[in-house]
């Protein structure tokens, strides 16, 4: 196998500028694409370890069962892009099932270092492969691979692990058009959302009773202190997850326990937040099976099929472009 790194990771300034429009909002927010540095990876892979969060789980257990008829159906495939690989294990669970003759073209595209580095040790096993990654978010990824060559064939793009749930309604909307002018009509893509479930379950998912979550969210700020030169005490934060009904999307919060003074040197800022106030820091939708199609309808997408996790509800729906 041969592997490329193309490295685009998002610059200090563009980092500093992020947290400056975000932290000045009303509520005041951080960006979630930043939970990802090597540690942040870390923590997440452990997250899709627990036994409260079933999203990794269930896709799983779907890529495995219907791996074969995925591949088929996208058929003749030359191509494979995935956003947001993280581990790459979902691939590998996912190409497994791939009976092709010519190698094929893999590109990994994710913001974090560490994640890529994870997919590439996992996939340099297959000859049957030739991997590119690209260290980018998924809008710069998405227009590298607009312009680049590509063999002839069919490629099939993923979007996994509900990373579409990050996106608020217009959000969504706009990655998915981005994702549709990517591709050429007959190409294929899959996609994995996450669906409403029991409130309970869900609470339990994002708020875990060993507290990885927690951690996995403080740890933003401890890259904010490290890259930015802040002085944020974790100490002085609570983690708070809540479902929002109205919104249908789970929230990550960090609350601040007292009044205090905040400074971010390289973004230029000196706040203060008050006893309580919240930070919000993540959104993460949950879907309906007939809502995803009709999104991906409305993006240029025509359906293929779609497969249900019943155990704890889960939708992997393959699509065209059209």
């Amino acid at each position: 196998m041969r592997t490329a790194r193309l490295q685009a990771a998002d610059s200090l300034r563009e980092f500093a500028g992020d947290v400056r429009h975000y932290f000045t909002l009303q509520p005041r927010q951080l960006p979630s694409r930043y939970f990802y540095d090597d540690l942040g990876s870390t923590l997440f892979e452990a997250i899709c370890r627990l036994p409260w969060y079933p999203i990794t789980r269930a896709e799983t257990r779907l890529l495995k069962a219907h791996g074969g008829a995925i591949l088929s159906r996208a058929a003749p495939l030359t191509s494979v892009v995935e956003l947001g690989s993280g581990s790459g294990e979902k691939l590998v669970t996912l190409l497994k099932s791939y009976r092709g003759i010519a190698p094929l073209q893999v590109h990994l595209i994710d913001v974090s270092p560490a994640a890529l580095d994870a997919a590439e040790r996992l996939l340099v096993e297959s000859s049957a492969l030739r991997v590119t990654a690209h260290e980018a978010s998924y809008e710069n990824g998405l227009e590298a691979l607009r312009r680049a060559p590509r063999p002839r064939g069919r490629l099939l793009a993923l979007f996994l692990g509900s990373n579409l749930g990050n996106f608020d309604p217009p959000g969504s909307a706009e990655i998915l058009r981005r994702i549709r002018a990517a591709l050429l009509p007959g190409d294929a893509f899959l996609l994995g959302a996450d669906l409403v479930k029991p409130e309970r379950d869900m609470l339990l998912a994002y708020d875990d009773p060993l507290g990885v979550t927690a951690a996995f969210n403080r740890n933003l700020l401890v890259r904010i202190n490290r890259e930015l030169g802040a002085d944020f005490d974790l100490a002085a934060f609570d983690h708070r997850a809540t479902w929002n009904s109205g919104a249908s999307r789970m929230e990550m919060h960090l609350v601040s326990r007292c009044r205090q003074r905040i400074q971010i040197v390289r973004s230029g800022l000196e706040v203060t937040l008050e006893d309580g106030e919240p930070i919000w820091t993540e959104s993460s939708y949950k879907f309906e099976p007939s809502g995803i199609l009709k999104i991906l309808e409305q993006a240029g997408f025509r359906r293929l099929a779609q497969w249900i996790d019943r155990e704890e509800p889960f939708a992997l729906t393959l699509v065209e472009a059209i």
